[in-house]
């Protein structure tokens, strides 16, 4: 990972601020040129600094409104086919290793209970796979973001 200079850590703020801004404006904003700019987003790319240029979209927008967390145990000699079968389930929209009770945790959407049901017994049915435990998603308490870290890095950088 790439070490941040205050430079760097200005321009992912402004890019955490407004995500669909263009090199112009963040080089206007920031008193930068604009082949700096450039060169810097790129250099942050590269370095693995930005995770998606995916958007964030609506589960419920696309017809799957329930959400759920399936906790997924597995025998670890199988981890590594297990996490290529699970990205191959459209319905698991990411995944994460864990340590302790739980091996992995997949975040899944789907249409309503029965596609949960079907999705989890398709987890189920992947070979090295345990046992899986479901908890709905009631509400988003809190939304994934970085601003709070961003600005901890820009006060002790």
């Amino acid at each position: 990972m790439a070490s941040l200079d205050h430079v760097d850590l200005e321009l992912i703020a402004a890019l955490a601020d407004d995500p669909r801004t263009t090199v112009v404006s963040l080089a206007e904003r920031l008193h930068l040129s604009r082949n700096t700019v450039q060169a810097r987003m790129s250099r942050l790319e590269r370095a693995g600094v930005f995770r998606s240029f995916e958007r964030s979209i609506s589960t419920a927008a696309l017809g799957f409104p329930l959400e759920a967390y399936v906790s997924v145990g597995v025998r670890q000699a199988r981890l590594p086919q297990i996490t290529s079968e699970l990205a191959r389930i459209p319905e698991v929209l990411q995944a994460h290793g864990m340590s302790g009770q739980t091996d992995l945790v997949a975040f899944v959407a789907c249409r309503d209970a029965r596609h949960l049901f079907d999705v989890d017994a398709r987890i189920l049915g992947i070979e090295g796979v345990e046992r899986t435990e479901t908890s709905l998603v009631m509400s988003e308490a809190v939304p994934y973001r970085v601003s709070g870290l961003l600005e901890l890095s820009r006060r002790h950088g």
